[in-house]
């Protein structure tokens, strides 16, 4: 009876799913701002993220030209680190969509950009983003079928989003 108890706990736990937190943050610098993609349990694959900046309270934007849209610095699109490619974004663009296709635990996909804000009177100024002024903005990951959103709001600058690791 007691072999019998022990093999049912086992197998309970087995069968629990392991979750892999993924991590989206925003940070602000000069002259790239950036975001940071991280999962910190499970290592992941083909991984559609789409970053919607459409209903940010700043109305915020991408600034990738010297006319346009944005003002004084701008900056490309461009991954930084890990395996990502990103789709192009045309300046005053408020979306950003890029595919990771392989992600460790642990490591990071940094994509670059420089993003203004479209306020008249800005804390900062509209060449850099106040953590109020993401407030709004969506994060929607794909993996596996699945799909997740959260919402950037009060000031923070990240997101997380919960992954079932077994796909």
């Amino acid at each position: 009876m007691r072999n019998i108890a022990c093999a049912t706990a086992l197998l309970t736990i087995l069968a629990q799913s392991t979750f892999a937190d993924i991590t989206v943050r925003f940070e602000e610098s000069a002259p790239k701002d950036r975001f940071i993609v991280m999962s910190d349990t499970c290592p992941l694959q083909d991984v559609d993220v789409l970053i919607d900046l459409a209903l940010s309270a700043g109305g915020l934007i991408f600034d990738v030209t010297p006319q346009g849209a944005g003002v004084e610095v701008f900056q490309p699109v461009e991954v930084q680190s890990g395996v990502a490619t990103a789709r192009p974004v045309v300046d005053g663009d408020q979306q950003l969509s890029f595919q990771i296709s392989d992600l460790r635990a642990g490591a990071d996909v940094v994509i670059s950009a420089d993003l203004d804000d479209v306020l008249t009177n800005s804390r900062l100024g509209q060449i850099r983003v106040a953590g109020s002024e993401l407030d709004g903005a969506v994060v929607q990951i794909r993996i596996a079928g699945e799909n997740q959103t959260a919402t950037f709001s009060d000031g923070a600058n990240i997101v997380v989003l919960s992954h079932n690791c077994i796909s």
